[in-house]
């Protein structure tokens, strides 16, 4: 899997302060984990936001006045990094200038009963089709061995051993975006459009490669990974300080949730040896993962998580 360390001008963070803003700012430009049957995210163009003056112009102006972003983010900022994260799209489908958001988190029922749920209906300006849209944000960490092929999706997990992308594009595939066209969806999106809707998936997120010391291993990218997934390392925490042998001069920060999107600014680094102590400390007193973002002198950014010596401890098979 190629290496794709972030430059500092990829997007148009570096003149953005507020913490909402540059996470919106960095989810308009994230590219999707996966290519499937389904079309993938909204695009720029859908979004009326192609242009590079006119989204500086746009998000200038949330970072002069943010009260309509913090009214919607803010009460996800306490949940899980899902909620805030379709708390984001809920906001630039409503206020970007290509777009209309009609509704979201509509459950289906056949009556009692709950099928699922529809994360987004939206349509493009000046076109009255309506768009369903499922979202996920994910982050997984590649096994060199593990169940099926070295390209199985089965084979990248969540840092917390309850998910794999196998079981995460299954869902999605077979369960979430056809709900849409059932005639139990159908009663409901009636009362918003009379179209079938459209089915796409926006599914930004990171890929960590195993990163081990003396070993030129690459685990091959899973299958339907799209060119420009972004990726990042996973080690165990043994392996830390030889993973900064050559990289004395970075800086870095903890990511926490549900500030896993964009990276923090580069003058609220940390040196290595203040994040070396922290993660002593932390794996000293816990096993779950920690999620970093490092800097280097050339301006480049690296993702890593560092996990117990024991990790995984589960591996999920495929559904």
């Amino acid at each position: 899997m190629p290496d794709n360390d972030t430059p500092d001008d990829h997007s148009d963070l570096n003149r953005l302060n507020h913490p909402q803003v540059r996470d919106l700012a960095w989810l308009l430009q994230a590219p999707d984990l996966l290519d499937t049957p389904f079309p993938g995210r909204p695009s720029l163009s859908n979004l009326g936001l192609e242009d590079p003056d006119e989204r500086c112009s746009w998000l200038n102006s949330l970072e002069q006045d943010p009260q309509a972003l913090e009214t919607v983010t803010g009460p996800r900022l306490a949940g899980r990094l899902g909620l805030y994260h379709e708390a984001l799209w809920h906001f630039l489908l409503a206020y970007a200038p290509g777009t209309r958001l009609l509704a979201h988190n509509l459950p289906v029922r056949d009556g009692k009963r709950t099928l699922g749920e529809i994360d987004v209906l939206y349509h493009i300006r000046n076109d009255p089709h309506p768009i369903h849209l499922e979202l996920a944000v994910k982050y997984y960490l590649g096994l060199p061995e593990g169940p099926g092929a070295p390209d199985s999706q089965a084979r990248w997990i969540g840092p917390g051993c309850a998910d794999s992308l196998a079981i995460k594009r299954q869902r999605t595939i077979t369960s979430q975006l056809p709900l849409s066209h059932t005639p139990e969806a159908q009663a409901v999106l009636a009362t918003y459009t009379g179209l079938l809707p459209q089915q796409r998936l926006a599914m930004p997120g990171v890929l960590f490669q195993p990163w081990a010391p003396d070993t030129t291993f690459d685990l091959p990218a899973p299958r339907e990974a799209t060119p420009d997934t972004l990726t990042g390392d996973w080690l165990p925490i043994t392996d830390w300080l030889r993973y900064m042998d050559n990289r004395q001069h970075w800086r870095g920060a903890f990511l926490n949730k549900p500030y896993w999107l964009a990276p923090p600014r580069a003058e609220g680094l940390d040196d290595t040896t203040t994040l070396t102590q922290a993660l002593t400390a932390h794996f000293s007193q816990r096993r779950t993962p920690r999620q970093l973002i490092l800097r280097g002198p050339a301006g480049l950014w690296r993702r890593v998580f560092v996990v117990d010596d024991t990790w995984p401890t589960a591996v999920p098979l495929p559904i």
